[in-house]
C-alpha cells in the first residue's frame, strides 16, 4: 500500500513500495492445473460440476414431507443419493440446482410415490444403503450414473411422468 501524501517522508528512509511495470502480453491457461484451455474433465467417479452445488442439500431437506420412505430406508441416505442425480441434472444444463431437479431425481427413483412398485424398492434399498457416509461415493456416484443424462435434460414435468417406467430409466442398474 502507498504511503498517503500528507504524511512526511523522512528523506534517510527506504523507498516506499511500487507496482511492477504492467506486462503487455496476454495471460494463457498453460499450466497442467489450468483447465480452462481443455474445459472440465469428465468420466468415471468425477462428478458433475456446477455453480453452488450445496443449496441442493437444503432443496432437498425442504421436500422432506413429501417423500414416502418404506421400513430400512434413511432419509439421509435418500438426500445423498437423490442429490446426486440433482446435480447431474443442474450441471447438465450449466446451472445451480432448483426444486425441480430434486423433484425428478425423487421421482425416478419413486420417492415421491406411495405406492411405488416393490421391485422398485428393492433396487433402491440396494443402491441407497448407507451412501450418506463419506467414504460411499463410488456408490453415490454409480445412483447418478445409473439415470442417462439425455434424461435429465427432459422438461421436469416429463421427467418426472416418464420416471413411471423405471425400468427403462434405471436399465443400465437392471442389466
Amino acid at each position: 500500500m502507498s504511503q498517503p501524501q500528507n504524511v512526511p517522508v523522512s528523506p534517510v528512509a527506504t523507498p516506499h513500495y511500487e507496482s511492477p511495470p504492467r506486462r503487455d502480453r496476454e495471460w494463457n491457461a498453460d499450466r497442467p492445473g489450468d483447465v480452462f484451455a481443455t474445459g472440465q474433465p469428465e468420466g468415471d467417479l468425477i462428478g458433475s460440476q456446477g455453480p453452488d452445488q450445496g443449496f441442493a442439500i437444503k432443496l432437498a431437506r425442504e421436500l422432506e414431507d413429501e417423500l414416502t420412505l418404506t421400513k430400512g430406508e434413511h432419509f439421509d441416505d435418500v438426500v445423498a443419493g437423490c442429490v446426486a442425480v440433482a446435480l447431474k441434472r443442474a450441471s447438465a444444463f450449466g446451472r445451480a440446482p432448483v426444486v425441480h431437479d430434486l423433484r425428478c431425481a425423487y421421482a425416478v427413483f419413486g420417492f415421491d410415490d406411495a405406492g411405488a412398485d416393490k421391485e422398485l424398492v428393492k433396487l433402491r434399498r440396494q443402491l441407497f444403503e448407507e451412501v450418506h457416509h463419506p467414504h460411499h461415493y463410488a456408490e453415490r456416484r454409480a445412483i447418478a450414473d445409473a439415470v442417462p443424462t439425455d434424461f435429465l435434460r427432459r422438461p421436469h414435468q416429463k421427467v418426472i411422468v416418464d420416471a413411471a417406467d423405471w425400468r427403462s430409466v434405471l436399465s443400465r442398474v437392471l442389466a
